[in-house]
């Protein structure tokens, strides 16, 4: 059965769960100098009417999977079984309704309007976009979208708060920097005041501000810097979310270039660590939640709600550098395997040994290379 529907090539790792409409085609901006997302695509926005196709394709879709359900005796109950049958029928299933029956399965009530500024289209058409989303899916109650700085800054707080009546429930923007010199060196494309405004913007139409930050950013030069100013940045938003994404260099940017050429360079795993310490007990006057939901975080259970969990946010970065150094190594390794989670993983002997043979072999092998195979097993996460 094909009913082949257009989807993106990212989302939010929060977004896991939803089900992927794609508004617009790629990025306006796509300068970004540690982005390869987008390289050597054209920015453009969908029609509305091809979106609503897709959008009732997609509901077809699911009509066409919980009539399966029912055939194969579940009740319409879209479970492991039924996902199973569609996910190993290659022949009968395409991509489209693999996607749609991992997201019934999930709940099939949240949806993330993709690519990277979708708010870039005009207001009453997305309105309609996402009025239509609702009437196709009455179930669905969470709509998100990513959206640049630069864009909610020209979007005025009553067009954002047409939007939320709508049903656009959260927003997330890479902010990345709150550095005005560092933001220019990556060619954000946006400056701190922008930020400062675009979200200010969202966050008082009502709708759900979800903020990323790139610790490791500003290298070696701007570590200090890129901590202050993004939390100074940060503590006039008041996003509900803030979110780490550790830098990681990608090989085909500007950045790794720069990084070739001497122009970058890049922070060590533990510094990027005592950075988030600086840019932590900078927050201050927020009720956001940090999170560190990513692969590329080390610490990952670098989770809680300021300002009340703040103590304890920096009390785990204490507990990892109170670690002897042998243990740091093996959790480092750990974490970049995935294997560890959070540092009282350490705890499993059997791992924890298995690791520490791995490290050993590793010493006789001289100084960087741990380090390197490290960087290969991170960079093959982005």
């Amino acid at each position: 059965m094909q009913f082949l529907y257009e989807q993106g090539p990212i989302r939010p790792p929060s977004e896991a769960k939803s089900l992927l409409v794609r508004v617009t085609r790629n990025c306006p901006w796509n300068k970004c100098a540690f982005c390869h997302t987008y390289r050597g695509t054209k920015f453009q926005i969908r029609k509305v009417e091809d979106v609503k196709k897709d959008i009732k394709t997609a509901r077809e879709i699911a009509d066409t999977i919980r009539e399966i359900s029912w055939k194969m005796g579940q009740s319409g109950e879209i479970n492991e079984y039924v996902v199973n049958h569609i996910y190993h029928d290659g022949e009968s299933f395409d991509d489209s309704y693999r996607s749609v029956a991992a997201w019934l399965y999930f709940g099939g009530t949240s949806v993330f309007l993709q690519d990277a500024d979708t708010i870039i289209m005009k207001t009453a058409d997305l309105v309609d976009v996402i009025s239509f989303v609702k009437d196709q899916f009455p179930a669905v109650d969470r709509i998100t979208s990513y959206c640049r700085s630069k864009t909610a800054c020209r979007k005025s707080v009553e067009e954002f708060k047409k939007l939320k009546e709508a049903g656009l429930s959260r927003i997330h923007i890479g902010l990345e920097s709150g550095y005005d010199p560092l933001l220019k060196f990556i060619d954000k494309g946006v400056t701190a005041e922008e930020h400062v405004k675009g979200g200010r913007n969202i966050v008082e139409s009502g709708i759900s501000l979800s903020e990323y930050v790139i610790p490791g950013l500003g290298g070696e030069k701007w570590s200090k810097e890129h901590a202050e100013e993004t939390a100074k940045v940060l503590n006039r938003i008041n996003p509900d979310y803030i979110r780490l994404r550790s830098l990681q260099v990608r090989y085909n940017t500007e950045l790794y270039k720069m990084r070739e050429e001497g122009i970058f360079t890049k922070l060590s795993d533990e510094d990027v660590v005592k950075e988030i310490q600086l840019f932590i007990k900078n927050l201050d006057g927020i009720q956001s939640r940090v999170i560190s939901d990513h692969i590329l975080n080390l610490l990952e259970e670098l989770e809680g709600k300021l300002p009340e969990d703040k103590e304890k946010l920096l009390g785990i970065i204490d507990r990892y550098f109170e670690l002897p150094e042998g243990d740091r190594i093996i959790y480092r390794l750990g974490r970049r395997k995935g294997i560890y989670r959070c540092l009282d993983d350490l705890s499993d002997m059997r791992v924890y040994h298995m690791l520490k043979t791995i490290v050993d072999e590793y010493k006789k092998k001289g100084v960087g290379a741990l380090d390197r195979d490290l960087n290969r097993i991170m960079h093959r996460f982005i």
